[in-house]
């Protein structure tokens, strides 16, 4: 049976065959939908963590149980799950174990370009490498064997173009699911030096039985003989490109890209005159191959960041890319989109506020970093999640004279619950008199409104516990702590500047739900009356895309407005209102 599948479905789906016990993870584009699609099989546990380094570490509870487990997370996220990946590459498996790294080239969601190949190198780690949807399904479905045979977590290392192509996938019956049973086992599970070192010999021995593997293996590292001196060794979706452009070219596909079959490469390499190598992002496949005494060439022929794309393959393999029939878009006018929240956001009147009160504001991973973009242009940094208040702590202590004292730290309810708590034990053992600002709207809005600790439903939409940050804040020492609603601009500035002045660490919490939840209601689409209207363009300067510009005056955009009343509230000569309802 075959279906027509996104790539992070056929992940899911290669786990369910796999007779995956557990999944666990947190979400990040472009790894999000895998946890969704694999939460309607109910043979399945299913769960979203605090963050990835829970997730992971809640998994390798479930394969030292003798189950098998999923944990999914995008790039940066293994850097938070990092500590545990690297010690579990010592300790072991029971049921295999299979860890998601979905990489982003060219950063369409992300803060960095970081290739997480390396990573699996430094760990140590097995990682295999899809092409195309269904290779992400059987090659997801057979990494938990091969974690078994290898006693290793397998990095599964995805790709955006890897998790969001649509592909016909092949549908098979689950294996059966075995019955996990714990075993006992200090010298393998207890990662005490000398038990450490004890292991450290027998990764050495897993790594060499698998490039035996790999040197062998037509499965997962195939060769396509083809004609022509040139042979091009690849993976992941750069072999789509390569095929397409070089369809009787000599290929050889790599899928078990940790540890690389060496021997394999050069015995390929034998059988043409010259070898590139067309990869993503850093030079990890080339370097290893020119090191092993292959004269290769491939990062020098393509730009060094980005992702790749026909033309710039066809370009590598061909010397220019090939003409191809496009539609001509120069005559066309297209009007620029930036991101923006959406219209009604509680996000967007607290961006008001900090930005007109010109506070120094350090920023983080969420809905609300379009905080930095014009007309808010309220936020100045954005680093990593939770970074927001640490670097508030810092900036507030050294910022000097015009900058102490007015720094707040900003972040998301979904963040604070993922690495928010330790950095704000940080501010109050410490004596910070930082101030943090926590928006509230219940759920992870940037990656699709998943729920998160306090949301109070679990992945599959049941009631789950629900934690509040309020109480949270409290439980690590915080005294002083505000709850407001953003809406309420005048309240909102008159508590900023209670607790900016406060010498002690206080906590502002912004609570109104995301405006993309169905419950959510406001008043009908804010009504304008030119002939009041002075132009002054405050209700521009809110930046809500439902306000525009028309012949030099504003224009609400009826479909668009929910009636908010935030452009109301700044207008100074009362030419917005939001209507009165209806009589019934």
């Amino acid at each position: 049976m075959k279906e027509l599948m996104l790539g992070n479905e056929a992940v899911a789906r290669g786990a369910y065959e796999g007779a995956c016990a557990f999944g666990s993870g947190y979400p990040g584009t472009p790894s999000t939908e895998i946890l969704e699609y694999l939460a309607p099989y109910e043979e399945v546990v299913v769960q979203w963590a605090p963050n990835e380094k829970v997730g992971l570490e809640v998994a390798m509870g479930v394969s030292m149980a003798g189950a098998r487990a999923l944990v999914t997370m995008k790039h940066v996220g293994l850097n938070v799950a990092a500590d545990p990946f690297f010690s579990a590459c010592y300790m072991g498996v029971g049921g295999g174990l299979v860890v998601v790294s979905a990489d982003d080239p060219a950063m369409h969601s992300s803060q960095n370009e970081q290739d997480n190949r390396w990573l699996a190198k430094a760990a140590k780690a097995l990682m295999i490498e899809p092409a195309d949807a269904e290779e992400a399904r059987w090659m997801t479905r057979a990494a938990f064997a091969l974690s078994e045979e290898f006693d290793s977590p397998v990095l599964l290392r995805l790709t955006t173009r890897i998790c969001h192509q649509t592909g016909v996938v092949n549908l098979e019956d689950p294996e059966p699911r075995p019955e996990g049973k714990y075993k006992k086992d200090i010298p393998k599970f207890v990662l005490l030096p000398g038990h450490a070192r004890l292991r450290r010999h027998e990764v050495e021995k897993r790594l060499l039985a698998a490039t035996a593997l790999g040197n062998d293996s037509d499965r997962w590292n195939p060769i396509f003989p083809g004609g022509g001196d040139v042979g091009v060794i690849t993976s992941g979706v750069a072999y789509d490109y390569v095929r397409e452009t070089l369809p009787a070219a000599s290929i050889l596909k790599l899928g078990l890209t940790h540890p690389l079959p060496l021997e394999r490469i050069k015995k390929f390499a034998a059988s043409v005159k010259k070898v590139i190598v067309v990869e993503e992002l850093d030079p990890y496949l080339e370097e290893q191959v020119r090191a092993a005494g292959v004269a290769a060439e491939g990062a020098s022929l393509r730009p060094y960041f980005g992702e790749l794309n026909l033309p710039l393959v066809e370009e590598m393999l061909l010397g220019e890319a090939k003409e191809k029939v496009t539609i001509s878009l120069a005559d066309v006018e297209i009007p620029r989109r930036p991101p923006t929240m959406c219209p009604g956001c509680g996000h967007r009147p607290i961006f008001k506020v900090l930005r007109d009160k010109r506070i120094r504001v350090m920023g983080d991973i969420g809905c609300y970093t379009l905080g930095a973009l014009k007309p808010l242009g309220a936020m100045e940094s954005c680093l990593c999640m939770g970074g927001s208040i640490g670097m508030a702590e810092g900036l507030d202590r050294f910022g000097g004279e015009g900058v102490s004292g007015r720094v707040v730290g900003v972040i998301g309810d979904s963040t604070f619950f993922h690495s928010g708590l330790t950095g704000l034990i940080d501010l109050v053992v410490n004596g910070s008199s930082a101030t943090i600002l926590i928006l509230d709207n219940g759920t992870t809005a940037m990656t699709g409104a998943q729920p998160h600790p306090g949301s109070g439903v679990d992945i599959r939409g049941g009631e789950a516990p629900r934690l509040d940050p309020a109480e949270a804040c409290r439980g690590v020492g915080v005294k002083r702590l505000v709850v407001v609603d953003p809406y309420d601009m005048d309240n909102f500035e008159q508590v900023l500047e209670e607790e900016l002045a406060a010498p002690e660490v206080s906590v502002i919490i912004a609570r109104a739900p995301c405006v993309l939840n169905e419950s959510v209601v406001f008043a009908p689409a804010v009504e304008l009356d030119l002939e009041k209207c002075n132009d002054c363009g405050l209700c521009i300067r809110v930046g809500c895309m439902a306000i525009r510009v028309v012949g030099g005056r504003p224009e609400i955009l009826a479909d668009l407005c929910n009636g908010c009343g935030v452009c109301a509230d700044v207008c100074p000569e009362e030419a917005l209102a939001i209507p009165e309802p209806a009589e019934t």
